[in-house]
């Protein structure tokens, strides 16, 4: 049986227990905001892009998008790609050139890593045909090598919504660079929100753009009265709004990743904090009993003293 000061330093431990645990949740609800409101503000941004781009391709709505992850440079707008067309979130995956996987830094969050990873495994039907793997966060890393192998290329995730850009101009040089190397299809795959604390895994085409969905922006209704005019060469000018449009994507992506990675740490905590309330209401209860015990048995012993004396 324990003894009354270790059950007293067990309530000193799961007390400080709580307090971390507290701190983490308070710091996750605060996040998860932080990053819904990033996403949020972003969506604003992503129809600017979208406006501009229906603009430039309300002249020619047979047009495709340019299959350069830069938009190219010339006038062409990347009819290669109309024999490619396709959802972005249904794409084959075993043609895949390129994979990226958003994951996290830091643990306490459940299964969030290995969730995203098994959808990987589903989706990603022969990866020996993948040439590059990235994983963003160092803890997705040692699951997607059961995927990838050893060949992980790894980012750090974003401590705040001030650091996904850094981040995301880090991954756009990295897709330029795998499409100088040959790459023609990379894949993305994230974790988002579904709820306050609930996500679910999702992947999507990032690289080539669906031609589809250029010729729908193009054929759109205009949504004022006034018509746009760009003096800008039209190649140039596409380019700079897919760079745009690739940006906004990569960013979402990041920002739903780190909002639905603090929602389900902040799950795991309240379930720590129930287990913890209950663990320590069990400690307090045995100790209270001992001390009761021994204060019982020292009583008696001066009860019986006494009686012994007189």
């Amino acid at each position: 049986m324990a003894s009354i000061e270790s059950l007293k330093q067990r309530m000193e431990n799961l007390d400080d227990l709580q307090q971390i645990v507290r701190t983490m949740k308070a710091l996750s609800a605060v996040s998860i905001r932080q990053y819904e409101q990033a996403a949020a503000a972003l969506a604003e941004y992503e129809g600017s892009v979208e406006l501009g781009l229906r603009a430039v391709l309300r002249e020619t709505p047979t047009a495709a998008a340019p299959s350069s992850a830069d938009g190219g440079g010339g006038d062409g707008l990347g009819d290669d790609l109309g024999d490619r067309s396709g959802d972005e979130s249904g794409d084959r995956s075993d043609a895949t050139d390129a994979v990226i996987v958003l994951g996290t830094d830091h643990g306490l969050c459940g299964r969030f890593n290995e969730v995203i990873v098994e959808h990987v495994q589903q989706q990603v039907t022969d990866a020996a045909v993948v040439r590059h793997w990235l994983a963003v966060g160092e803890r997705v890393a040692p699951s997607l090598e059961s995927v990838a192998g050893n060949g992980t290329e790894i980012f750090p995730t974003p401590s705040s919504a001030a650091g996904i850009t850094a981040i995301v101009q880090r991954l756009l040089l990295r897709v330029d660079a795998w499409q100088s190397e040959g790459v023609e299809r990379v894949q993305l795959y994230h974790n988002r929100p579904t709820g306050r604390s609930g996500y679910e895994p999702h992947g999507q085409r990032l690289f080539p753009l669906d031609p589809a969905r250029f010729r729908q922006r193009a054929q759109a209704p205009w949504p004022s009265r006034r018509l746009p005019l760009y003096t800008l060469p039209r190649g140039l000018l596409v380019g700079h709004l897919l760079r745009q449009h690739y940006f906004s994507v990569l960013f979402r992506a990041c920002a739903e990743s780190l909002a639905a990675e603090h929602g389900s740490r902040l799950k795991a905590m309240q379930a720590a904090e129930k287990n913890l309330d209950e663990r320590l209401e069990d400690i307090t209860g045995r100790y209270r009993r001992e001390r009761q015990a021994a204060i019982t048995s020292e009583l008696l012993d001066v009860v019986a003293g006494f009686e012994a004396a007189s």
